[in-house]
Order: C-alpha cells, then structure tokens, then sequence
C-alpha cells in the first residue's frame, strides 16, 4: 500500500481529539478497504511501539487514537505540573464503578449500595456524558436506568467494559493492611 495513505491515517490521528473509526478513516480514504485501513493503523502502532517514539497509537473505544508514550509520563508531568483539568471526587468515583459493574442499573439501586442520595452525582456523571440513560426498568415507577458511555471509555483507555478489572484484581492493588473485611 502506498506511503502516503499510511501518513494520512497519521495525520488523522494526530488532528483527532478522540478515537478515530476505521470506517472515518475509509470516508477519507475513499476506495480503500476496511481490513486494508485496519492493516495500515496495526502497522502504525506497531512502528511507534518499536521505535520507542513520545507517542503511540492505541485501540480505544473501538476505534483508534494517538497518546503519549506512558514511559514519559513523569516528564510530561513535570511540565504539566499545574494541569487544570477536573478529577472525579470520590462518590463520583464510587458511584462511576457502580453503574460500570452493575448496568444497567437504577438510581436506587446505586443508593441501595453506597448508602446515601446519589441524584447530585448522577446529574453530574450525566453532564460530563461519562453515564446515560439506557432506558426505564419495567417495575411501578418505571424508573430510569443507567449505563455507561462511549466517554467513560475513553476517559479510562479502555476498548469495552470487559476490559474492567474484576474484583481478584482490585484485592491485588489494595495493600493487605488496608484491606477492609466486607
């Protein structure tokens, strides 16, 4: 395949502020397969990864974007140091897990698990498109319920939720002395 459509999919990933699908990529590159845009991509984030490069490509969100190497991640914040973006608080969080391991899931039902009113976190989980409404359960009061987003994907680098850790792995993480007993 010819050099220069390898270097617009580079173009297009580097201009992008989020992931690029493939068939985005195929309305740009008109007349070229899919499985040939996917072959390009592949080999793209096979070069960035063997020549150890500030950037590389990853798959997310079910498409593909460029980010910046984690190996420099110390330097970047170093330089960043006073970076103005905002964190989820905890109950955002708590609430954030919930909704990902349990959808599609109630406001009660979220309530019922973290123990208090959750409407102020679930307005702001919804303002920030990290949750959405996925539909009513079919109860009295037809409630709403809860899912994830596209966003909430790529906000943690993750291609599925089944890319979620499971609970095995959470223990691992957690030092046996602050380990709570349930």
């Amino acid at each position: 395949m010819d050099k220069q459509e390898k270097n617009i999919i580079e173009s297009l990933l580097f201009v992008s502020d989020g992931p690029l699908l493939i068939e985005q990529i195929a309305n740009v590159l008109e007349g070229i397969e899919a499985s040939v845009i996917r072959e390009l991509l592949l080999g793209l984030v096979k070069e960035y990864q063997d020549n150890c490069r500030g950037m590389r490509i990853v798959e997310v969100a079910g498409g593909f974007q460029m980010v910046t190497n984690p190996d420099f991640a110390p330097q970047l914040k170093k330089y960043y140091k006073h970076k103005h973006a905002e964190r989820l608080s905890g109950p955002s969080l708590e609430t954030l897990a919930i909704v990902a391991y349990k959808q599609p899931v109630t406001r009660l039902d979220i309530e019922s698990i973290r123990g208090v009113n959750a409407d102020g976190v679930i307005k702001h989980l919804l303002e920030k498109g990290l949750i959405r409404i996925v539909g009513r359960k079919e109860i009295i009061g037809r409630p709403f319920v809860y899912g994830t987003t596209k966003q909430f994907l790529e906000y943690f680098g993750l291609n599925s939720t089944e890319e979620l850790p499971n609970m095995q792995e959470f223990s691992s993480l957690v030092p046996v002395s602050e380990r709570k007993e349930v």
